[in-house]
């Protein structure tokens, strides 16, 4: 299957990689708004140009593309071209690790991204252009909103209902039944006691409220 990623930076390294594991995909290339970037490659995936070649690809036939673009803490960048590759009639392609532990039960929408050696158990439900980071534990019964994303080694204890675009941190730990709100950022080693508020930054042991996410 023909692929065009958007972005090239470390996370596209990590999806490459993922869809090379996986098998079956064609990588034609990379669309990225830096302009030193055009021209190169990525682990031999070839930078096109930016974001607007998108209705190029598509004149060609190509229909399928994976988001290259990592997160952070402020998971809108990524929202915002997940939704400029819908809206140009692209499907995102789910990529999950063949390392990773991902329960049959789990329902997952489209663009899920999944990396090595993350855990995703029994019943789980996540949304559109979810990323669970390498090492991630997301026990049963976890409900993931549209564009989340559990960085790398993060732990959501069975329940958690983390609210859509919320980012949970590296290290951080979410106990059972918590509700995490839309937009809210998790620092990273955090331990996460009670529920949080959508749109505020949460840092600590116990968690407590750290200021409002910027531009919220």
């Amino acid at each position: 299957m023909p692929v065009v990623g958007l972005g090239a930076g470390g996370h596209a390294k990590v999806v490459i990689e993922i869809l090379r594991a996986v098998g079956g995909y064609e990588l034609i290339g990379l669309l990225d708004p830096r302009q030193e970037l055009w021209g190169s490659n990525l682990l031999g995936v070839p930078v096109l140009g930016d974001d607007a070649l998108l209705s190029d690809q598509y004149d060609t036939g190509m229909r399928h593309a994976f988001i290259g673009l990592g997160s952070g803490q402020d998971t809108r960048p990524r929202q915002r071209l997940y939704e400029h590759a819908v809206a140009a009639g692209f499907t995102v392609v789910t990529a999950v690790h063949p390392g990773a532990s991902v329960s049959s039960s789990v329902v997952a929408g489209r663009g899920l991204t999944v990396m090595a050696g993350a855990v995703i158990n029994a019943d789980c439900r996540l949304g559109d252009n979810v990323v669970v980071n390498s090492g991630a534990v997301v026990e049963h019964d976890c409900v993931l909103g549209a564009h989340a994303h559990v960085a790398s080694g993060a732990r959501l204890a069975g329940g958690v209902d983390l609210g859509a675009g919320a980012h949970v941190g590296l290290g951080a730990s979410v106990n059972q039944r918590i509700r995490i709100g839309a937009g809210a950022v998790v620092g990273s080693g955090a331990v996460v006691v009670r529920d949080v508020d959508p749109g505020v930054v949460v840092v600590g042991v116990p968690a407590r409220v750290l200021r409002s996410v910027e531009g919220s």
